[in-house]
């Protein structure tokens, strides 16, 4: 007589399954220590990390309220980001697919980067296939438009006009599929907001984005160089702060973006004074001095 189960291979199949199913839980819930990991060891941006962290945990109280058999609210998480270039928006959006799929909001996490050139079309009828096209890719992610006051600036007879539109029927097409974040300088999508009456309401969530302090720059230039391997000197830490405190434009067109532009510079400095010296140790290979960092 037989042992097994009489339906042995639908058994096979089922801890098949289950077996796949912890995989994907395990897979999962690292993808979310991983995503607030990253969100908190950001410098700086402790508002918008307070902002993230709230929908964070509104969504995990959501889901064990449903759980419990608790009624639960819908929540719309379509966003505007409002800040100055190099202020860590398209950072952030990243960890929001992450931090999102890893708790099940989001059955794929991924983020579509587009900007206006992406969008609009030169032709009746060509943008809002394009739109269509970034919606569908970045269903079950985050469709992350940057510059999108770009899109109202040419008035009502520019197609820019038809992507809002488009993006808008999408969002209820579409609706609980994919989250829409709209990004830009912060004036400029206040205007690019008031452009569309119903427009607003559509985005609950608009977060700041505030320029970096010298400080807070210093400590990401640090940062970025340890990453590569690399050690600034005190001397040279204090040749970067000299010139993001001579750099007018450090918190207008720069902040981080700046930062990234010195160290690689200093990097590719590095790399041509090193190799002019006879013999080359372990420390010539990761030592950045104040020579190498560039002032104008």
């Amino acid at each position: 007589m037989s042992i097994w189960p009489v339906n042995f291979d639908n058994y096979k199949i089922e801890r098949k399954a289950k077996s796949e199913e912890n995989k994907n839980i395990d897979k999962d819930k690292n993808l979310e220590i991983e995503a607030l990991k990253e969100l908190n060891s950001l410098i700086g941006l402790n508002k918008v990390k307070q902002i993230i962290n709230e929908l964070y945990a509104l969504e995990q109280v959501q889901i064990k309220r449903k759980n419990a058999g608790l009624a639960t609210d819908p929540i719309v998480l379509h966003m505007v980001f409002k800040g100055n270039p190099g202020t860590g928006k398209t950072t952030v959006a990243r960890i929001l697919g992450k931090l999102l799929k890893g708790i099940g909001v989001l059955s794929k996490g991924h983020v579509v980067e587009v900007e206006r050139a992406d969008l609009v079309g030169e032709y009746i009828g060509h943008t809002a296939h394009r739109v269509q096209e970034n919606v569908k890719k970045s269903l079950g992610g985050i469709l992350f438009v940057d510059e999108a006051y770009s899109l109202a600036r040419g008035g009502d007879k520019d197609f820019g006009k038809e992507a809002i539109d488009t993006l808008v029927k999408a969002m209820e097409d579409y609706k609980d599929e994919f989250i829409l974040i709209l990004a830009g300088y912060r004036d400029e999508m206040e205007y690019f907001l008031n452009t569309n009456p119903g427009l607003r309401s559509r985005f609950p969530i608009q977060i700041d984005f505030p320029d970096y302090t010298i400080d807070e720059l210093l400590q990401i230039a640090e940062l970025m160089v340890k990453n590569r391997q690399y050690i600034l000197t005190d001397s040279a830490k204090r040749k970067i702060m000299k010139v993001l405190i001579n750099d007018n434009t450090t918190r207008e067109i720069g902040n981080a973006r700046l930062v990234r532009n010195i160290i690689e510079r200093a990097i590719r400095k590095h790399a041509v004074r090193i190799m002019n010296k006879k013999t080359i140790t372990k420390d010539d290979l990761m030592i950045i001095d104040s020579i190498d960092i560039r002032e104008d």
